[in-house]
């Protein structure tokens, strides 16, 4: 959350990065002077989150000691969870823990992470237990990503019209605005204005290719997504998101997209794509054996 002073919001453009996936370019400015010791450690989270975003988790995992307030040491528990498969059992335990402390356990960064937490754990109903109250515009959108996913855009929708009410121009709400359009299938064309807005307003992300990418193959234009997908891919060529959307858009304009998925599948073997074609070929190979 943003300091409660009503002086600037020295953070403005460092969370605009970071919420539109410019990792790279909110660590480099993120040496702003005259913070308050809150906005300080706000800064902090963002710039370790953006290194966990990148992939640097162990770097998070040295800088942030024992002593560091409890929003970093949240972000630093992410760091931990998303580091190696052998970590998550011990973060999910360190955060059950955390979430019982009843000195921390409203703190909204320790609350947040356990939203991203429990997605990545595909329970969204734990992950609601923490973030369903909101408090931060951060919560809310977390909240229409998570009804999103469970295909309950009712109450994803009701979390929208709290962040609008809020600050309807707020970064977040746009973007919770443009997924929620997606996810419908109704308004693609004001949620592909919505990202064109953005890169119009900021530097090109993955994050805003990707979005105007799903749009176009929404609306059936095929070649304009690929293109999208391929300058996404030039920024970052082990991002999950854009090879899934490549393998998906390649099928579309029949073009092999083997290659695409088999850098998925490396760099990330848990991706639901990865998922699928697995299952899809266990069940092929099991009724294949069936009439041998």
């Amino acid at each position: 959350m943003a300091s409660s002073t009503t002086g600037p919001d020295h953070l403005f453009g460092l969370r605009s990065s970071f919420y539109l996936g410019a990792y790279q370019t909110a660590i480099n400015n993120s040496d702003i002077p005259n913070l308050s010791p809150e906005d300080a450690v706000e800064r902090d989270s963002l710039v370790y989150r953006s290194y966990i975003a990148l992939g640097s988790y162990q770097l998070v995992i040295n800088e942030i000691d024992s002593s560091a307030p409890t929003p970093l040491q949240a972000v630093k528990l992410l760091a931990i969870y998303l580091s190696g498969p052998e970590n998550k059992e011990s973060a999910l335990s360190s955060l059950k823990e955390w979430l019982g402390d009843v000195a921390i356990a409203n703190n909204p960064v320790l609350r947040l992470i356990a939203g991203i937490i429990y997605m990545h754990e595909q329970d969204y109903n734990e992950a609601l237990k923490h973030t369903n109250s909101g408090g931060t515009m951060e919560l809310h959108a977390l909240n229409v990503q998570i009804y999103l996913k469970m295909h309950r855009s009712d109450y994803a929708e009701k979390q929208l019209k709290i962040m609008q009410q809020i600050d309807e121009d707020h970064t977040l709400t746009q973007l919770a605005h443009a997924c929620f359009n997606l996810a419908g299938g109704a308004k693609i064309q004001e949620a592909y204005l919505i990202f064109q807005d953005f890169s119009d307003k900021y530097q090109m992300t993955g994050l805003i290719l990707n979005g105007k990418a799903v749009c176009c193959m929404h609306m059936g234009r095929f070649d304009d997504a690929e293109g999208l997908l391929l300058e996404a891919l030039n920024k970052d060529a082990k991002d999950a998101e854009t090879l899934a959307n490549l393998i998906v858009c390649n099928l579309h304009l029949g073009k092999a997209s083997s290659r695409f998925f088999s850098q998925l599948k490396l760099s990330h073997p848990d991706h639901m794509l990865v998922k699928r074609s697995s299952a899809a070929e266990d069940s092929f190979d099991r009724a294949v054996q069936s009439v041998a």
